[in-house]
């Protein structure tokens, strides 16, 4: 059976938990307290989990490679040119004012809204189809009217947008 090598990170927590990184770590957060034993023996018993998380990453990053500096500056200047526009057009529908928008270099949060009603977008949304640069700009826009996750924010993004189910799945895969 393959050795499955892993990183301790303790601190004052009270449980253990288990992570597997974009780089191929694998994580154990432990108690200070915590027996090696025990570490051990909790890693061995997440072993399928483990081996599955480890091959899901190795596939979306086959899928995805990191682009390299000169990828993320060209998503960079395309998203200050399509994103501006996209978000004109459905605050239009929509009956909202962003109070600005910001353009990011994020891996995972491709978009926010904040308490100020400012708008972020990752440059890496380029590499989606426009349909899903939509979603990502209704649902922020969505969150100038309505902070949280709630019935009446899904209903205004169903509002300007109703397929969003579907470029919300393809946001996810």
């Amino acid at each position: 059976m393959e050795e499955i090598t892993y990183r301790v990170i303790r601190s004052g927590r009270k449980s253990m938990s288990l992570e597997v990184s974009r780089e191929l770590e694998v994580i154990v957060r432990a108690p200070y307290r915590m027996r090696d034993k025990h570490i051990e023996d909790f890693v061995e018993k997440h072993r399928g989990w483990i081996t599955q998380k480890l091959e899901e990453r190795r596939s979306s990053l086959a899928r995805y490679p990191e682009p390299s500096a000169a990828q993320l500056e060209a998503w960079t200047w395309e998203a200050k040119d399509r994103i501006p526009g996209r978000v004109a057009y459905y605050a239009d529908v929509m009956g909202v004012v962003p109070a600005g928008i910001r353009y990011t270099k994020n891996r995972t949060r491709v978009g926010s809204c904040c308490r100020q009603n400012k708008l972020s977008f990752s440059c890496r949304l380029m590499r989606y189809p426009p349909e899903v640069l939509d979603y990502v700009v209704v649902h922020e826009l969505a969150h100038i009217l309505h902070k949280n996750h709630g019935p009446v924010f899904w209903q205004t993004v169903a509002a300007a947008l109703p397929d969003y189910k579907a470029y919300r799945t393809m946001l996810r895969e």
